[in-house]
C-alpha cells in the first residue's frame, strides 16, 4: 500500500553524460528517488533542435528509440476519436463558462471532474496530481490568450485535451506501475496549439518526453518562452524535416563525410557569413528593398546578397537586401549614362526588357483556386497551393516551389498593387493570384537560379514609350520579383509616369537625371565591348 501523500516532477539535466541510460532506468535507480511522504519523479524531457552532424545516425537514433517500446512517438499516432456523450459534456462545461463569463481553472476541472470527463486513478496521490496538473495547463492558456477561456481557441484545445487524454494518457497510466516509470513520449516535427498544450500536460504530470526537429524549430517556444516546463538543447546541425524513420535507416555515412559535414557547420552556420554554394536552398527568401542615393545603386548591383547591409538569415528566412528603382530622364554625360546600363544589362543572371507590356494578363476566373489555397487565417497556403492541379511550377525543385508560394503569399496578404475602380481588396487579392499563377519562363528560371547568398538576379527595364506600354499584369510580376529577393531596375528617358500607375512610389526608388529624352532608342553596346565581354568570359 502506497503512503505517499504527493507527487513531485524533478528534472534531468540535458547536459547529463548518461542522459541516454537514464532514459531506460526506473526510477529507483535515478538520482534522487525518496519514497516517504512524497514519491519524487526523476524525468527526463528536452527539446532537441536540431540533427547531429552526420545526419544518418540522428535518424537512426530516433529509429532507435522507437524500437526500444519505451517511447510512444506521438506525433505519429495521435487518436481523434471521442464519444459523443463526452462531446456534448465538453459543451455543457463550455456554455456554463460563456454564462458566467469566465470560470476559474479550479471550477473549470471541478466541473470536468463532476461530469466524469477526466479519467481517475487508484492511486489517490496520482488521482490528486492528474487533476492539479490540468488546473496548470488550463492556467496557462489562461495567462497566454486574452479572454481567457473565452478565447475562440479555447474550445478546440479543450476538446483535444480530453481526446488524448482518453485515448492515450488513461490507458497508458492504467498499464504503468507510476512508482517505477511513467510512460515516454516523442514528438516529432512540429505541433498544432492544441498539441503543444497536451505536450506541457504530459510533462507537467511526469511524463518522459523528448520533443525534436531536426530544422531547429521549437514549436513550444510560444507557450513556454522561458522553458519553465521544458528544456531545450542546439544540436550541432540541421537536416530537411523527413518522415519520422519507423524503418531503420541503410544508409551509412564514411569518416569523411561526418568530418565534412562538422566542418560545414563551423565554417558555415548563418553568423558566418560563409557561405558555401546552396546552403540556403531550403530558405525562404524575402526582399529588404534597400533605399539608395543613384551612385550607390550601381555599386550595391555589383555586390553579392551577403555583403549587402541588413543581409541576414534566422528562422528558415533569407533577408535579401534588394533594389527596386526607377531612373527617370537621362544623364548629361552620355557616355556615364550608356555604361551603366550597359553593365547592368551584361551582368550574369539578368533579363533585359524592351517591349512592352511582356506579360499577357490572366483572365480566367482563379477564384476557386485562390480560395481553395487559403488558410484557416485567411492567408495562402504555400503547400496547399502547391498541391492545386493549376500549380504551373511543379516541375521545379520542391524549395524553389515553396519559395514562389511563400513570396505569393505575402505579396497577397499586404497589397501594393492600386485598386482600380470599385475593385474591393480581395478582388485586388484575386488579380495579384491569378496574375502569378502563369510567369514567364525567363523570370522562372532566374528564381530557380538564384543562391540566395550570392549574385543577386537582375531585371532591366528600358520603357521609352514608343516600345509600348507598361501593363498592370507587368507591375504585378515585377512585384512579386521585388518580394523574391530580385533587383529590379527600370529606366524611362521620358520622365512619365508607368509603374507608379500601379504601385505607390513609395515602395521603390524614383532617381530623377539631368535630361528627359523622347525619342531615346536603346544603345546597343559597341563592337569593341562586345569583344571585350567575350574574351572576359
Amino acid at each position: 500500500m502506497n503512503h505517499y501523500e504527493r507527487i513531485l516532477i524533478k528534472n534531468t539535466s540535458l547536459d547529463d553524460e548518461n542522459l541516454n541510460e537514464l532514459l531506460f532506468k526506473p526510477f529507483p535507480e535515478r538520482n534522487p528517488y525518496e519514497n516517504g511522504k512524497e514519491l519524487i519523479i526523476t524525468q527526463v524531457a528536452g527539446k532537441f533542435l536540431g540533427s547531429f552532424y552526420d545526419e544518418n545516425e540522428y535518424f537512426l537514433h530516433l529509429h532507435d528509440l522507437y524500437k526500444s517500446e519505451k517511447f510512444h512517438v506521438l506525433s505519429e499516432e495521435l487518436n481523434k476519436v471521442i464519444t459523443p456523450e463526452r462531446l456534448q459534456a465538453i459543451q455543457s462545461i463550455h456554455s456554463i463558462n460563456q454564462k458566467e463569463n469566465g470560470l476559474s481553472a479550479n471550477r473549470f476541472v471541478a466541473f470536468l471532474e463532476g461530469a466524469t470527463l477526466i479519467p481517475s486513478h487508484p492511486d489517490q496521490a496520482m488521482h490528486r496530481h492528474i487533476r492539479k496538473s490540468l488546473i496548470t495547463i488550463l492556467e496557462l492558456f489562461e495567462q497566454k490568450h486574452a479572454g481567457g477561456f473565452n478565447h475562440p481557441d479555447f474550445r478546440r484545445v479543450l476538446v483535444d485535451l480530453m481526446k488524448w487524454t482518453w485515448n492515450h494518457l488513461d490507458p497508458w497510466f492504467k498499464e504503468a506501475d507510476i512508482q517505477t516509470e511513467m510512460p515516454g513520449i516523442i514528438w516529432y516535427g512540429e505541433a498544432s496549439k492544441s498539441q503543444q498544450y497536451f505536450l506541457l500536460y504530459s510533462i507537467v504530470l511526469g511524463c518522459d518526453v523528448l520533443y525534436f526537429h531536426p530544422e531547429g524549430i521549437d514549436s513550444l517556444a510560444e507557450i513556454d518562452p522561458e522553458e519553465q516546463f521544458i528544456k531545450s538543447k542546439t544540436l550541432p546541425s540541421t537536416v530537411g524535416l523527413e518522415p519520422f524513420p519507423m524503418e531503420k535507416p541503410e544508409r551509412r555515412s564514411t569518416v569523411a563525410y561526418r568530418a565534412t559535414k562538422e566542418m560545414d557547420t563551423v565554417l558555415h552556420h548563418e553568423g558566418s557569413q560563409l557561405f558555401k554554394p546552396w546552403q540556403l536552398r531550403n530558405y525562404s527568401p524575402k526582399s529588404i528593398t534597400l533605399k539608395t542615393t543613384y551612385d550607390e545603386l550601381f555599386l550595391i548591383a555589383k555586390e553579392k546578397a551577403f555583403i549587402r547591409p541588413n543581409f541576414k538569415t534566422e528562422k528558415g528566412t533569407v533577408h535579401i537586401p534588394s533594389l527596386f528603382a526607377k531612373i527617370m530622364g537621362v544623364s548629361e554625360n552620355r557616355k556615364e549614362y550608356w555604361n551603366r546600363l550597359q553593365d547592368l544589362s551584361d551582368s550574369k543572371s539578368t533579363v533585359m526588357i524592351r517591349q512592352f507590356p511582356f506579360t499577357t494578363e490572366t483572365r480566367a476566373n482563379q477564384k476557386f483556386h485562390y480560395q481553395h489555397s487559403l488558410n484557416q487565417d485567411g492567408v495562402l497556403d504555400p503547400e496547399r497551393m502547391m498541391q492545386g492541379n493549376w500549380w504551373q511550377y511543379k516541375h521545379l525543385p520542391i524549395e524553389t516551389q515553396k519559395a514562389i508560394g511563400h513570396a505569393i503569399s505575402r505579396m497577397c496578404a499586404a497589397p501594393k498593387l492600386f485598386s482600380e475602380g470599385s475593385e474591393r481588396e480581395e478582388d485586388t487579392k484575386l488579380y495579384l493570384f491569378s496574375q502569378t499563377t502563369t510567369l514567364p519562363e525567363e523570370f522562372v528560371n532566374l528564381m530557380q537560379t538564384f543562391d540566395y547568398s550570392q549574385e543577386v538576379p537582375k531585371v532591366v527595364l528600358y520603357n521609352t514609350e514608343m516600345n509600348g506600354t507598361l501593363s498592370r499584369s507587368d507591375a504585378v510580376v515585377l512585384n512579386l520579383l521585388n518580394e523574391f529577393g530580385l533587383d529590379i531596375i527600370l529606366y524611362n528617358p521620358p520622365g512619365h509616369q508607368c509603374i507608379e500607375r500601379y504601385i505607390d512610389s513609395s515602395y521603390f526608388d524614383i532617381h530623377w537625371l539631368e535630361e528627359m529624352a523622347f525619342r531615346q532608342d536603346f544603345k546597343e553596346p559597341s563592337v569593341f565591348r562586345k569583344l571585350f565581354k567575350s574574351i572576359k568570359l
